[in-house]
């Protein structure tokens, strides 16, 4: 399946979600922990 079709489906199933009411908001706290994990994660690979 193409990137584009992937992207388009998922796209899809995020809005059907938020309609739903059962999509994952992030908080900030959430999304700063999230973001410090990433980057310790790719500082390993990367060192």
């Amino acid at each position: 399946m193409s990137k584009t079709a992937v992207r388009e489906i998922a796209s899809r199933g995020g809005k059907a979600a938020h309609e739903k009411g059962t999509a994952h908001e992030w908080s900030s706290d959430e999304a700063r922990v999230a973001g410090k994990k990433g980057g310790e994660a790719r500082a390993k690979i990367h060192k």
